[in-house]
């Protein structure tokens, strides 16, 4: 277990942003870690959690505490059961389960970060979440001080959500358990619309999976969305926002709303999210409100290539960031009503 002082955490995350910690540990094995966060509870010292550092926005200030780097390794596939450490590099991951022509996870090819962030997020991308595969999340009850498995129908997953993620000071992700399929080396049924069209069959088909691994990673880098430490639209946590999630008042009141701003023959996206709920596109609205890919003249700016994705573009400062991401929320609220989510965890900060 390696420990720093007034370690910097910008190089640990893909924004390239913030502060010094108090102290950096990293930790390589279960044990390690779980010692780890028990010594920072027995202290009270604030305590921050670091996988991959896809996720993160944090202060200029830093962090006042010890910030807890999980670098822990273990992939384990027996027939079509995988169990990641939480330290493993996912998107490594999803590429070797794709190798061993097993489909799940396929469509979430390229997502920066490690193993155990998916859950907390209920990872998700082109028709895929983890919580349609994962089985079971093993996990640090800091409150119970033990290990505990939590099998997935009590991981209360929804879009982006979890109970990790709803009580983030509770467990730490040691290990997570999937179930795959084998269908002979093809992939899941296609689900998303984009990956279908630029795939050239139907919605509900099924492709070889190691092609649909490619053309997911096609798409996402040409949305700025595989990290590349030449290509300043990666500096980012990919999506900054959520896809609204709208009532159908909320729904009415936003298409009115629309037809006032872009006329009523614009039809806005729609997408059916359960319980009568409608998802909307929080790239749609940020484009419709006049943030235009490569928004910005400062040192935050949108990305060229996506509208979703906030950058820095090599001399920003958390600070930046923010104001970028300020300005864009009230410009969405202002002209449809609806305030946008920052996907990404603020340490430190707030929008």
């Amino acid at each position: 277990m390696q420990e720093l002082h007034d370690a910097p955490l910008a190089p640990l995350t893909t924004f390239r942003l913030g502060g010094p910690a108090n102290r950096l540990i990293t930790a390589t094995t279960d044990d390690e870690v779980i010692a780890a966060v028990r010594a920072a509870d027995a202290a009270g010292t604030p305590l921050l959690v670091i996988g991959g550092g896809s996720n993160l926005v944090i202060a200029d200030k830093g962090f006042d505490g010890t910030a807890l780097q999980i670098a822990t390794s273990g992939f384990t596939l027996d027939g079509t059961r995988l169990e990641l450490a939480a330290g493993e590099n996912w998107s490594d991951a999803v590429a070797r389960t794709v190798r061993a022509g097993l489909a799940g996870i396929e469509c979430l090819a390229g997502i920066p970060g490690s193993a155990g962030a998916t859950p907390i997020q209920n990872v998700g991308a082109y028709g895929q979440e983890v919580s349609a595969t994962i089985t079971e999340v093993i996990a640090y009850d800091r409150r119970a001080d033990e290990v505990v498995t939590i099998p997935n129908a009590d991981c209360a997953f929804s879009y982006r959500h979890s109970r990790f993620k709803a009580d983030p000071d509770r467990h730490v992700v040691l290990r997570v358990r999937f179930e795959l399929e084998d269908a002979g080396g093809l992939s899941a049924p296609v689900r998303y619309a984009e990956t279908a069209r630029v795939l050239g069959v139907e919605v509900g088909d099924r492709v070889p999976a190691a092609v649909v691994r490619e053309t997911v990673l096609g798409l996402r880098a040409g949305k700025g969305m595989v990290l590349d430490p030449e290509d300043h639209d990666t500096w980012s946590a990919g999506s900054f926002f959520t896809n609204p999630v709208l009532d159908q008042d909320a729904y009415a009141a936003f298409l009115a709303r629309v037809a006032d701003r872009l006329g009523p023959a614009t039809a806005a996206p729609a997408f059916p999210a359960g319980d009568g709920l409608i998802k909307t596109s929080a790239a749609w609205l940020i484009d419709k409100a006049g943030f235009t890919k490569g928004y910005g003249t400062g040192p935050a700016r949108i990305s060229t290539k996506h509208t979703l994705a906030l950058t820095n573009r090599g001399e920003a400062t958390t600070e930046d960031l923010l104001a970028l991401a300020r300005e864009v929320v009230a410009g969405v609220e202002g002209a449809f009503g609806i305030r946008l989510v920052n996907e990404p965890v603020t340490v430190g900060v707030t929008l």
